[in-house]
């Protein structure tokens, strides 16, 4: 059970390819349902870090790679937080815009828990995100990546 009015500040990353696609991992979510979807790089901010900061180091440990520049975040999401499991019941997560082509990543920096939730990755556009038969989230994300692609 979360504790009471507990928030967790996150950074994401939309790591995106010169076709607007962007990489995906299939993860388990902190709940005894089992309940997995697709989302993107990144997890929580460590104390003294920045947001940037946050998303360009689990850019590195979620993929095995190292981007120098999260630039400005380019969208802000507040949400509540239902699952079961989890330690917190209300989160914050800033997004970053990082630009790449499309590579394997390599699971060399995960954490044990990562080893087991993490079950699959793929690179998805708007439309093929939008599908899958497998939930994602945030909801909003097709309509970010739609908007950061015409910028490509």
């Amino acid at each position: 059970m979360p504790a009471k009015d507990a928030l967790r500040l996150t950074s994401r990353v939309l790591l995106m390819d010169p076709h607007g696609a962007c990489l995906f991992f299939m993860t388990a979510a902190p709940d005894s349902s089992g309940y997995s979807r697709w989302i993107t790089p990144g997890g929580g901010v460590d104390p003294g870090e920045t947001h940037g900061e946050a998303a360009l180091r689990e850019l590195h440990e979620e993929t095995g790679r190292r981007f120098d520049n999260a630039g400005d975040p380019v969208w802000t999401y507040s949400f509540e937080v239902t699952f079961d499991q989890a330690d917190h019941n209300r989160g914050y997560a800033e997004y970053f815009l990082v630009r790449s082509g499309r590579f394997e990543p390599a699971s060399t920096f995960w954490t044990a828990e990562e080893h087991i939730d993490v079950t699959q990755w793929a690179w998805f556009t708007a439309e093929e995100l939008e599908g899958q038969s497998e939930p994602y989230e945030p909801g909003p994300l097709p309509e970010l990546m739609r908007k950061l692609a015409t910028s490509l």
